[in-house]
């Protein structure tokens, strides 16, 4: 069974810098990507930044790009998401997810079907 294990949230002041990790594992297949998605409360879960285990290659929403960063270690089947000069509107559950590159580049959840359990981040003002 696919399994995704998402850690490394919490409590920080804006400006402030966390790094979330999800491990993934029961692959049966290489070529997935994982995707980070974020839901504040009262708003609709969006996808935030994703990863190709196969080429590396990354997608960013607007709001995040150069702020955040997403990497991969393969060897250990772990992602990152660097997470530097944040803001309060940054406060959200942040979400891994994993399929296959091509449901994960469209960032859309309805299209995703693995899910790993959420971590709050908040971000103080």
């Amino acid at each position: 069974d696919v399994q995704l294990q998402a850690s490394g949230g919490g409590l920080v002041q804006a400006g402030g810098s966390l790094r979330l990790s999800c491990a993934a594992s029961g692959f049966t297949f290489d070529d997935y990507a994982i995707g980070w998605f974020r839901q504040a409360p009262g708003k609709e879960r969006e996808g935030v930044s994703c990863i190709s285990r196969s080429d590396g290659s990354t997608y960013y929403a607007d709001s995040v790009k150069g702020r955040f960063t997403t990497s991969s270690d393969n060897a250990k089947n772990t992602v990152y998401l660097q997470m530097n000069s944040l803001k309060p509107e940054d406060t959200a559950v942040y979400y891994c997810a994993a399929d296959d590159k091509f449901a994960i580049a469209t960032m859309e959840p309805a299209l995703v079907a693995y899910w790993g359990q959420g971590t709050q981040v908040t971000v103080s003002s």
